[in-house]
């Protein structure tokens, strides 16, 4: 499955279970790691756990065998890890503190280092 087809089944699975505003980066470019990433909210612990685990469930019937899955025993941030799609479900209030799209719609790597003071 290519990452666009595993992008999109990813966000039709986290809609139908009713995530709250659902950010789609396309960081091709600006990382190595993965080409897209998926921010969302859930409404509390027990819904971030499901919505996580609702997405492991419908990747593998896609043959789309997830990497890893972290914080899952939580429930306040788990990131579901698909290679090329990253997903990352918080609650709001971690959400809010972390920032992530903030981190990612910044300059990239090479302006970042540029800023920093020279020793």
């Amino acid at each position: 499955m290519k990452e666009e087809e595993i992008k999109n089944l990813a966000v039709t699975t986290l809609e139908d279970m009713k995530a709250v505003d659902l950010v789609v980066l396309d960081v091709r470019g600006k990382s190595s790691v993965t080409d897209f990433m998926i921010i969302v909210s859930g409404t509390s612990d027990r819904h971030v756990k499901a919505m996580a685990n609702n997405l492991v469930v419908e990747m593998k019937k896609a043959a789309v065998k997830p990497l890893g899955v972290e914080g899952d025993n939580v429930g306040e941030w788990v990131l579901v890890d698909l290679a090329d799609v990253i997903v990352h479900i918080m609650l709001p209030d971690v959400r809010d503190f972390y920032q992530l799209e903030k981190l990612w719609e910044a300059g990239s790597v090479d302006e970042v280092t540029e800023m920093r003071p020279k020793a």
